[in-house]
């Protein structure tokens, strides 16, 4: 599978969204659909992005129990997007039954990755707030292998991990790796980023740019730079 750009459409409302990806003036991008707008705008957001001919990663991070989420995945496998996702930390059986609500009759069905810790995520945070003790590369690195013998077809997880999960848990693992900044740029609330550059070398499959673009005076413009130096 190819590498891509996946740009994070974070904005409150349809029209923001829609206004942003006219500037794109026939690039197709592959869009992520996260929390805010989801909760603001609902499935039409999907199919309206959808029509235009876009990839949609469907950035919802269920994290329930097992039948919860199981048949909510069943009502969004519906919607036609291409990739979507859990919390790693819901365990195996929440996510076979996230997999199992996911897959048509016909064995058919969209890509179901897990987050693993989010970037925003550092071991201080882990050991005094999680109760988490063991370093944090060994537990993405854990939280990896417990979703690929759910089944699933890869994690969220920062760059600086992709590397590790393809060599110990597979080279055909898929890695998702959002914390991409360029280097003059600002790092926000993210700890763990990387250039898209390094994101490439460190052997991501896919990265997931936000505000880099969305806040950027041409998105065009940045979205060609990330995808030439992340896939060419």
């Amino acid at each position: 599978m190819g590498k891509d750009v996946i740009v994070a459409c974070d904005f409150p409302s349809a029209k923001a969204t829609l206004e942003f990806l006219d500037k794109f003036r026939g690039a197709s991008p592959f869009v992520k659909i996260g929390m805010e707008l989801f909760y603001s705008e609902g499935p039409a957001i999907v199919r309206e992005i959808k029509s235009r001919g876009m990839k949609i990663f469907l950035d919802l991070k269920l994290h329930d129990i097992p039948n919860t989420v199981g048949s909510a995945m069943k009502v969004l496998s519906n919607l036609g997007v291409d990739m979507t996702n859990v919390h790693a930390a819901g365990g195996s059986a929440m996510m076979t039954s996230a997999l199992n609500g996911l897959t048509k009759p016909d064995g058919s069905r969209t890509l179901l990755i897990a987050v693993t810790q989010l970037t925003s995520t550092n071991e201080e945070m882990m050991r005094k707030e999680l109760l988490i003790d063991k370093p944090l590369p060994d537990v993405v690195e854990s939280y990896a292998r417990t979703a690929q013998g759910a089944g699933l077809d890869g994690v969220v997880c920062s760059p600086l991990e992709s590397g590790i999960i393809h060599e110990k848990v597979g080279s055909s693992f898929l890695t998702v790796t959002p914390g991409i900044r360029f280097a003059d740029g600002d790092i926000g609330d993210q700890s763990r980023v990387t250039t898209p550059e390094l994101a490439k070398k460190l052997g991501s499959d896919y990265i997931v740019v936000g505000r880099p673009i969305t806040k950027a005076e041409d998105p065009l413009k940045v979205y060609e730079r990330c995808m030439a130096d992340f896939v060419s």
